[in-house]
């Protein structure tokens, strides 16, 4: 029998071992075949779609290797470098003869990109080239988006609604006392709400009233380019009395949408499609309604934005957290390694710091500053170029920039800093069991999560909160030439739209990445012009370019709803699973941490997995 197993272990290794060989094989065939494409697709006349099914952001997150095998939806999102850059190369481009903004599943962006992606859009229609948008509904941001189009098409069965910024927060203190779980918090600046869903059952005043002069002030932006865009759009009565412009129009929200001026068409797809068709050619052997189309990926990848230049960006985008993390997330270590392999590889001659994150831990944002001040000790300019989000650790990184860039949408600020720690000694001490132990200094075993914090540990800690907040408020003062009393007075933890940032001085500028490029050059005395990037990053590995392109081959859009009153619930529902994966995060992170919980009510509609599993047990629990 010995011998039998003995031979049986051996048949399944080999099995195993031909099985691993076949997949690489498979997989080393697969990547070669998908690379032997030319590098420079052929691009013919047509309409270049932009099928924005995804948020647009700073810096996209790299798609699991193995997704399309496991069968985890591919979620698609669009760098936004790379979607500026496609659409001010299809206005000189004679092969492109308009721009088509699909935006039934557009996945959202944060104001100050919609507000640069919308800037485009415009130079190709003030160019003479028409942008057409299409949508079965719009909500805020998709519309900020068509605004900019000569033609705004909607389906005759969706239409508009608009909501503004804001909405719910999860509060967890009534179920952290039912449970019994004894919630420590440690925190400096009065404004620095991140820790109030552990502390109270509803926003305190001071939260209130920094998000509702956010909120109104990212309204009004939102208002005001609506305007500028779309004098005729009769906007104003969406906004107070829908229902009524709604009921007027017979319940009917795409008449409603057409007579106010808010679209200009109503159609299906197919007669949107014979509209393109009519400007740019239509597709004899394809279906009605086809139209000659140029693929976002594919001139993209023909059109690719400089990347072999002199002055280093290197993008500190999504939440801070200690060690190596990739795409999307901004790994200390992963970030102050690309500075410092920069510095000694590169020829740079000078530094932009692209931020774009809501900030996290301390320690991490400390260790990413520390990598900046190398470049400027080698005497490299600094600049600092803001994204759609720059708070808390956000604008720690950004503090040794010689000159700050923002949008007057970027949301910055939150200078301030907390720690939350749970004990369990009431939840432990309802089922029976309690705890005891030699502790021969006032400190042994603490911060003790069975036991409690003590008094002694808790003061400690506290201190610590208030000396990290001290550096803080003076390393503000010493970059900002700003008296450390005033930087106290604006900080608190409270978070600012760009213009009033840059009232305070807490940034220099309005521009865009290209504006703090050519300030960087003009610094290192080169020709603003001529000057161009290198980005201190690492590439994709080739599984998840693998990833990426089947993804990018895939025709299924997800399961996002594209009807307006859909489309505003599931916005609703990724708003609420972001903040309950925000306060998960917070309860399980280590260390002081600079974090911005209000950023995340006006930012992408995107969630992670483990966030959206949160709240389906959260509303499961209440029946919901």
């Amino acid at each position: 029998m010995k011998l039998v197993r003995g031979a049986w272990k051996l048949l399944v290794g080999i099995k195993d071992a031909l099985v691993l060989v076949a997949m690489l094989l498979f997989f080393a065939l697969l990547f070669a075949a998908l690379n032997s494409r030319p590098s420079t697709p052929a691009i013919k006349d047509g309409a270049l779609v932009l099928d924005l099914d995804g948020p647009i952001v700073e810096q996209p997150e790299e798609v699991p290797a193995l997704a399309f095998v496991s069968g985890q939806q591919i979620g698609r999102q669009y760098r936004l470098r790379d979607v500026v850059h496609a659409i001010d190369a299809a206005r000189t481009d004679t092969r492109v003869k308009a721009i088509v903004l699909d935006l039934d599943r557009f996945g959202g962006a944060y104001p100050a990109i919609l507000a640069e992606v919308a800037e485009a859009l415009v130079r190709v229609r003030q160019s003479g080239k028409p942008v057409l948008a299409y949508a079965t509904g719009y909500t805020d941001g998709s519309y900020r988006l068509a605004a900019a189009a000569s033609e705004i098409w909607v389906d005759p069965l969706g239409g508009t609604i608009f909501s503004g910024p804001g909405g719910s927060r999860l509060y967890y203190k009534g179920l952290i006392d039912k449970l019994g779980v004894t919630t420590h918090v440690f925190r400096v600046g009065k404004f620095k709400s991140a820790v109030e869903p552990y502390t109270r059952a509803d926003e305190s005043p001071e939260s209130r009233a920094a998000s509702q002069a956010l909120y109104g002030s990212l309204f009004e932006q939102w208002k005001n380019a609506i305007a500028q865009a779309r004098p005729k759009a009769r906007v104003d009565g969406w906004l107070t009395q829908p229902s009524r412009i709604v009921q007027a129009a017979g319940g009917d929200l795409g008449k409603a949408s057409l007579e106010s001026g808010i679209v200009d068409k109503l159609g299906d797809r197919l007669t949107f499609g014979r509209r393109v068709a009519e400007i740019v050619g239509a597709d004899k052997d394809k279906p009605a309604g086809s139209f000659k189309q140029i693929r976002y990926a594919s001139y993209v990848q023909a059109n690719p934005a400089p990347n072999d230049g002199e002055i280093g960006v290197v993008t500190v985008a999504g939440e801070i957290v200690d060690g190596k993390a990739g795409p999307g997330t901004a790994g200390g270590d992963t970030i102050s390694k690309y500075i410092l392999d920069g510095l000694a590889e590169k020829k740079l001659k000078a530094l932009v710091v692209r931020v774009d994150s809501p900030g996290g831990s301390v320690m991490a944002s400390e260790r990413i500053r520390l990598a900046v001040l190398e470049a400027k000790r080698r005497g490299l300019p600094i600049v600092v170029s803001m994204g759609g989000v720059a708070a808390s650790g956000g604008y720690w990184v950004s503090m040794p920039g010689e000159v700050i860039f923002a949008d007057p949408g970027t949301i910055t600020g939150s200078i301030g800093v907390f720690g939350v720690l749970p004990s369990f000694e009431k939840s432990l001490a309802k089922i029976g069991i309690t705890s005891d132990g030699v502790k021969l200094t006032p400190l042994a075993g603490q911060p003790d999560i069975v036991a409690g914090i003590n008094d002694e540990a808790g003061a400690l800690i506290q201190s610590s909160m208030e000396q990290v907040y001290g550096q803080f408020l003076a390393r503000v003062s010493q970059s900002r030439k700003i008296p450390v009393a005033r930087v106290d007075e604006i900080a608190q933890g409270r978070v600012w739209e760009g213009g009033t940032a840059r009232q305070l001085g807490l940034v220099d500028r309005f521009g865009t990445l290209d504006d703090a490029l050519k300030e960087a050059a003009r610094r290192a005395k080169l020709d603003p012009a001529k000057a161009k990037p290198v980005y201190l990053e690492k590439k994709p590995s080739w599984a998840a370019q693998i990833a990426q392109q089947i993804g990018d081959s895939e025709d299924e859009n997800g399961s996002a709803p594209t009807d307006a009153l859909g489309r505003i619930a599931w916005e609703q529902r990724q708003v609420l699973a972001r903040a309950a994966g925000d306060v998960r995060r917070l309860a399980m992170a280590g260390g002081i941490q600079a974090r911005c919980l209000e950023c995340g009510a006006v930012g992408p509609a995107q969630v992670m997995a483990g966030d959206q599993r949160l709240l389906d047990l959260l509303l499961a629990r209440f029946g919901l």
